[in-house]
Order: C-alpha cells, then sequence, then structure tokens
C-alpha cells in the first residue's frame, strides 16, 4: 500500500493555494508535478558540475558526461533496450516522433502507404502527413468505434505490403484508451513494415518492455514523468538508426568534417546534434528513479481505484457523459455536461482550485468523431486521492447549477 500522503509530501507545489482553496490538480495528461528530488537534483547539476559534456578533458565535463551517460543506462535498463545506444535523447515526443519521420523522408516513395490511428495526438499525426506530402506516400486512418477503441479488424484490412509504417500511440491523451499494441506491433510486421509507438501517455502509468514489445521505435516525454520540461527519449532499433540519416548537423554528430566530406558519428551521437539539454537529461534518470521506488505496480494500482472512484463519483451528475469507455483504459476521464460548453465548466471550477483540462486536448479528429468542440479532461496521478475527486465533483455540481 502507497503512502500517499508522504508521497504528496514529496511534490512541494501540492501543499499551495489556488484561488484561496486547495490545489487540486487534475491535469496530470499535460504534464505531471515535480517531486522534491527532481527538483534538487537540477540545481546539484548547476551548482557543482555544470560544463559541456563529450569534449572536454577536464574534472567538471567528465562528471557531467559520466552522470548523462549514467541516465541514458537507467533509461536503457528501464525500458529494457538492447544496447544504450538505442537510446536517443530528445527535447519530447514530438521531437522523437518528427526524428523519425525525417528519416523515412528518404524511404518513402509515391504509392507507399503510412498508416495513423484515429486516436492520436496532432503530434503524430501533423508529421506523417507532412512526411507523405514530402514523399508522395499516402496515409491512412485506422478508425474508431463509439467506445474509443480501434477496429482491428479495420486495421488488419488495410494492412498491405504498401504499409511502409504503422504509427500509434500506446495510450489515448484525450480517452485515456490503452491500445493493443503487441498485436498491431505483430501485424505490422507481417506485412514488413516499420512501427513506432507513441508512449507520452503510457510511460507515466507503466514500465515498457521494447524488446518484448519488438517494437521499431518508442517515444515518451520526460516532463509526464516527474522529470524535467525539455526532455524525453526517443528507443529505436539498432538497424533502423543505422538506416535513418541524421535529423540535424552540427556538433557533436560528425565523426570527421572537411569541406569535401562530412562522415557521421555512431549511435547514439549520429541524431544528437549540437549542446543537448545536459541538466534535463541527467535529471531525467533521476524522476525514473523515483517512479522505480514507487513501483509501477503501485502506481496502477492507486490510479486504477482512483479511475474507477472518479467514473462513479461523476456519473452521479445528471446530464454527464463520459467520452471513452474503452475496456482497457488508464486514469483519464473525458467528459461533458448537456447544454454546457466545457471551457465555462473549466472556468468556473478553476476558481475552486481544481486544474482540470477543457478543449480539443490535441486531438481534433476525436472530438469531431464524436462532433463536439472538446470536453473536460480529468488526468489522475498516482500522488492524487479519492478526496481530492470528491471536491472536484462538488465543483462540478456548482458550476452546473450556475450555467444551467
Amino acid at each position: 500500500m502507497l503512502d500517499i500522503q508522504k508521497i504528496r509530501s514529496d511534490f512541494p507545489i501540492l501543499s499551495q493555494k489556488v484561488n484561496g482553496k486547495p490545489l487540486v490538480y487534475f491535469d496530470n495528461g499535460a504534464t505531471s508535478q515535480k517531486p522534491q528530488v527532481v527538483i534538487d537534483a537540477i540545481t546539484k547539476y548547476y551548482s557543482e558540475i555544470n560544463a559541456n559534456i563529450h569534449r572536454g578533458v577536464h574534472t567538471l565535463s567528465q562528471l557531467a558526461t559520466d552522470a548523462y551517460e549514467a541516465s541514458r543506462k537507467k533509461i536503457q535498463t528501464h525500458i529494457n533496450a538492447k544496447f544504450a545506444h538505442e537510446v536517443l535523447f530528445t527535447s519530447g515526443t514530438t521531437h522523437g516522433i518528427n526524428l523519425v519521420t525525417n528519416g523515412f523522408a528518404s524511404i518513402l516513395k509515391p504509392g507507399d502507404e503510412v498508416l495513423v490511428s484515429a486516436l492520436e495526438h496532432h503530434s503524430n499525426i501533423v508529421p506523417w502527413q507532412m512526411l507523405c506530402e514530402k514523399t508522395g506516400a499516402t496515409l491512412k486512418v485506422v478508425p474508431m468505434d463509439e467506445n474509443g477503441e480501434l477496429i482491428m479488424s479495420k486495421y488488419d484490412k488495410l494492412l498491405s505490403e504498401k504499409t511502409k509504417v504503422v504509427t500509434v500511440n500506446h495510450i489515448s491523451n484525450a480517452l485515456g484508451t490503452i491500445n493493443p499494441i503487441k498485436y498491431m506491433i505483430e501485424k505490422a510486421h507481417e506485412v514488413g513494415a516499420a512501427i513506432l509507438i507513441d508512449g507520452a501517455q503510457a510511460a507515466p502509468h507503466l514500465k515498457p518492455d521494447v524488446q518484448e514489445l519488438d517494437c521499431d521505435f518508442y517515444t515518451f516525454s520526460g516532463h509526464k514523468i516527474c522529470g524535467p520540461t525539455g526532455t524525453g527519449i526517443l528507443y529505436g532499433k539498432e538497424e533502423w538508426l543505422n538506416k535513418l540519416p541524421p535529423y540535424q548537423g552540427g556538433g557533436e554528430m560528425i565523426k570527421e568534417v572537411t569541406f569535401e566530406k562530412t562522415t557521421y558519428a555512431d549511435l547514439p551521437h549520429k541524431f544528437e546534434a549540437g549542446t543537448p539539454n545536459i541538466a534535463g537529461g541527467i535529471v531525467l534518470g533521476t524522476a525514473i528513479d523515483y517512479l522505480n521506488e514507487i513501483g509501477f505496480e503501485n502506481i496502477q494500482k492507486q490510479e486504477k481505484e482512483l479511475l474507477e472512484y472518479g467514473t462513479k463519483r461523476l456519473l452521479e451528475i445528471e446530464g454527464l457523459k463520459i467520452y471513452g469507455t474503452s475496456k482497457e483504459k488508464t486514469s483519464v476521464i473525458s467528459f461533458n455536461i448537456d447544454g454546457i460548453h466545457p471551457y465555462d465548466i473549466g472556468t468556473i471550477i478553476d476558481k475552486q482550485g481544481i486544474a482540470v483540462r477543457t478543449g480539443h486536448h490535441c486531438a481534433q479528429p476525436i472530438m469531431n468523431f464524436f462532433c463536439i468542440p472538446g470536453t473536460i479532461r480529468a488526468s489522475f496521478s498516482f500522488y492524487n486521492t479519492k478526496e481530492e475527486i470528491d471536491l472536484m465533483v462538488e465543483a462540478v455540481k456548482k458550476a452546473q447549477r450556475m450555467l444551467s
């Protein structure tokens, strides 16, 4: 059993008041809060070992390099990558996806097909659209049903020898749906397609085993897993990373430069041009250590209880509808109340200290499917409580009375 109050004391922001009310932070799908150990690690880096990495022979540079590469190794272990050089530091999930799409621009040709799912965040739609426009490939969409689940029979029919890439999120940011990615990976490989998994919303809730999944690429953001903003990871199978050209040119990603010819560095440096977010990369390892100390089984149990309790309490409100009712779901509840715009609810409950997300959640195709302008999204983390859910429910009821 988790000692939730002890865990909450690790997060200084959770003890503050907003608009004179205790903060209830239910916007974890957008970004997680940071424990003191992460905040301290950022201060420690800049106070004690701040230096550029991989280049210097002086002591601070070596200390910073060792800490940065130790973090890479931690992340390799966390996701069970075969090699540390399959783990690339990025600025976030969007960066990781764009790195891959940029690489496939030299591989795809007219007549090839890219499959995306109807559940994607814009960050996993737009880069592929741009890629298809550039290469002449065709973008095809795996449809969803009213429960917010992908229709696997349609997916099977869309796959063909023309399919070169499949891209799908592990968990929907807008609905909380957990997609059957193991099945989708196996089927993609049967037709010789590569597959990228957007793990931005999954990484806070579970430990992805990239070797067990057998995915070709897996990407996630640090700021959603209690780490700093501007950090992320792209895992890629060694064979694919060797096939793809560099994403950016500059320092660190080169082996030798002349005005006649440049040769590129080995993995992972081939994809890590320029001075990286050194502090962020190091402290991302600290955040992963923190989550592993709590234990992902404990995290999942706590969040499952919050999801079940939150669903039950919200459905007590007359006229409230939940979007995303898949059998496999994580701790996200997207809902609306009949006749009231989600923005209005969000604005009023903010005055009660309740932080939720309103709008289309960078998933406009999902909102178009349901013919709605957006939803109110409450996304729970392991440090949230049932008492906070009660506060949200009462605030929503108050807003409903005011707006009806």
